[in-house]
């Protein structure tokens, strides 16, 4: 390995002939969290008690790799692995189907209790916890909808559902006293274009708002309601497409409901990176979901990207990083899970330190003294700087591992652990 701290000195001069405080830069990095998706460890399985597992409502994860966890115990123990090799603050990001009660508990009956070890788990480590409702891979949620349904009981049973995962999201801010930002999707849609299409929109806006309305007096929560461009069996028609959703959350007007923009659920000629501004003229938070789309919303492990540089770039360059929930969200289960949180995080962080060490003050310059050209050049320029030597020097000082370090360990616990279950 080389010296670690020798390249790091010499990038820092590098940095500082722009005026760029590395050092400042890593701070930030380091100290803005990052909420980590629980879902990756099990394939979006969940822990709760029900006879059939499978994945409903546009939602698939592909592959077969050994070793995933099969209960609460194993999935924390697998993500208390992976944060080992991650650098920087962290939450864990729980979805609803990961209660865990003894018994047959129905998505609109869960309380508190049934997430009760995770919240000790969370107390215990320092992290704070996000929620989501799962609207999905259960009998209610067909091709009729959820939210959006317009068979009454099943949108009121979606309806109870979302109400008590605000109050469970109360529970978790209480526990932690760290906010817990919950974020709304359904998958309701329709394979072909349907006759009525504002139908199900007028429901599923009736929907979110008797969620917030019979809980608010909620404390310490976030919602951000996120849209999708398509999902499978729904491919034709989305009810919370990208425009419902804006106009909802703008439509709200509380501080509490926010846009969640997910990088794989847009047309593959759209960006995140390109509606952030947009967003943020109307708003003062956001909820990010990074992953990686191929082809469809896929969810692939985070890259270290063009797209994923460019949506952190522009939160920097804007000055909003520090009001961006920013959250992973990808299930690959045809390679080591552990692996694929670990590349996946340590990428997302990456992308935001690189985000941190470019001139943005020099170019808003140029570009306000109408200098296209010398803006073009450094943009370019800081493409090749030396951030990597940077990034080692972070990850030696977390204890975190350098360049690939953390590989060998990771399989030693596939070998150890995983492949025993």
């Amino acid at each position: 390995m080389y010296n670690v701290e020798k390249g790091y000195e010499a990038a820092k001069e590098f940095y500082a002939q722009y005026g760029i405080d590395v050092d400042k830069a890593i701070e930030i990095a380091d100290k803005t969290p990052i909420s980590m998706h629980c879902w990756q460890g099990d394939d979006v399985a969940g822990t709760e008690v029900k006879e059939d597992k499978s994945l409903t409502g546009g939602i698939q994860a592909t592959g077969n790799y050994p070793g995933k966890a099969t209960n609460g115990e194993e999935l924390r123990a697998d993500i208390e692995e992976a944060m080992k090799f991650i650098p920087g603050e962290l939450k864990v990001n729980v979805h609803a189907n990961y209660q865990e009660a003894d018994r047959f508990v129905d998505r609109n009956e869960i309380q508190p209790e049934h997430f009760a070890k995770w919240a000790d788990w969370a107390v215990e480590k320092g992290l704070g916890l996000d929620f989501n409702p799962t609207y999905f891979a259960h009998p209610k949620s067909t091709e009729k909808g959820t939210l959006s349904c317009a068979d009454e009981d099943i949108r009121k049973f979606w309806v109870e559902h979302g109400i008590k995962c605000r109050q469970i999201g109360e529970y978790f801010y209480k526990k932690t006293g760290k906010p817990c930002v919950i974020n709304h999707w359904t998958p309701d849609g329709d394979k072909e274009v349907p006759v009525d299409t504002l139908g199900p929109r007028q429901r599923l806006k009736k929907s979110y708002d008797e969620i917030f309305e019979a809980t608010k007096d909620v404390e310490g929560v976030v919602d951000g309601i996120e849209s999708k461009v398509f999902g499978i069996g729904a491919e034709s028609y989305t009810v919370g497409s990208h425009e419902f959703c804006m106009g909802y959350v703008m439509n709200a007007n509380k501080d509490h409901i926010i846009m969640t923009l997910d990088a794989g659920h847009y047309h593959p000629t759209e960006t995140v990176s390109g509606k952030l501004s947009s967003i943020y003229t109307f708003d003062n938070s956001v909820l990010l979901h990074v992953t990686r789309p191929v082809r469809w919303d896929s969810d692939h492990v985070v890259g270290f990207d063009d797209e994923t540089r460019a949506i952190f770039e522009e939160l920097v360059r804007m000055d909003k990083l520090k009001d961006t929930y920013v959250a992973t969200d990808f299930f690959d289960a045809s390679i080591n899970r552990v692996a694929a949180w670990v590349i996946g995080l340590r990428n997302t962080r990456k992308a935001m330190l690189a985000a941190l060490l470019q001139p943005v003050d020099q170019m808003k310059k140029m570009e306000a003294d109408g200098d296209v050209s010398a803006r073009l050049a450094y943009k370019e320029e800081f493409k090749a700087a030396p951030f990597a030597m940077v990034w080692d020097y972070y990850c030696a000082k977390k204890n975190a591992g350098i360049g690939l370090e953390w590989l060998k360990d990771v399989k030693q616990y596939e070998s150890d652990v995983l492949l025993k279950r």
